[in-house]
């Protein structure tokens, strides 16, 4: 796997060991954030979140591309040994922090973040879950952009956001999400 775009574009990340986690594939990342580079216009300056980061591919992209801060919130052991080895590798540890928990288990946030990006397993459910809870919980704002990663044959039921946009990309289909007004 590599960094897309941006600062360290091109520099090569780690997967964590195991098939615990199924990393986002380049080739997805890139349309992801394509779509989200024509809406957003710049990443500078945003606080980011990584939700069920996995390698933390997503997060370290958009703290490539200029993101002032991103949180990584990952579960599995050796997923958050992956994360902050590419962390360290890319000199990113002062603009990122690395949360060893569920994302279903998170608390109420301090604010909302400007960027959300949720990568859970396939044929869960565990992002629309999520999004609702950390909509409840103050994490997304009216002004956060939300992008859920779901396996292509999904139909996630989303409440309190409307889809801005929709792509289906090899295995994936990908959502970017506002809050419902």
């Amino acid at each position: 796997m590599r960094v897309i775009a941006g600062e360290w574009g091109g520099r090569s990340i780690v997967a964590p060991a195991g098939d615990t986690t199924r990393p986002t594939a380049d080739r997805t990342r890139e349309t992801l954030f394509n779509m989200l580079a024509s809406r957003l216009g710049t990443f500078e300056g945003l606080s980011a979140a990584d939700l069920f980061a996995g390698s933390g591919a997503l997060g370290i992209e958009a703290l490539s591309r200029g993101c002032a801060s991103c949180l990584f919130v990952e579960e599995d052991k050796r997923a958050i040994e992956a994360i902050r080895k590419n962390l360290a590798s890319l000199g990113a540890g002062t603009r990122a922090s690395v949360n060893q928990a569920s994302v279903l288990r998170l608390g109420p946030a301090k604010q909302p973040h400007d960027l959300i990006m949720l990568d859970p397993p396939y044929e869960t459910g565990a992002g629309a879950v999520a999004i609702d809870k950390l909509l409840r919980l103050g994490w997304i704002g009216p002004a956060t952009w939300i992008s859920l990663e779901v396996g292509v044959k999904e139909n996630p039921r989303l409440r309190g956001v409307t889809v801005d946009a929709e792509r289906k990309v090899g295995k994936a289909r990908l959502f970017l999400l506002r809050a419902e007004a």
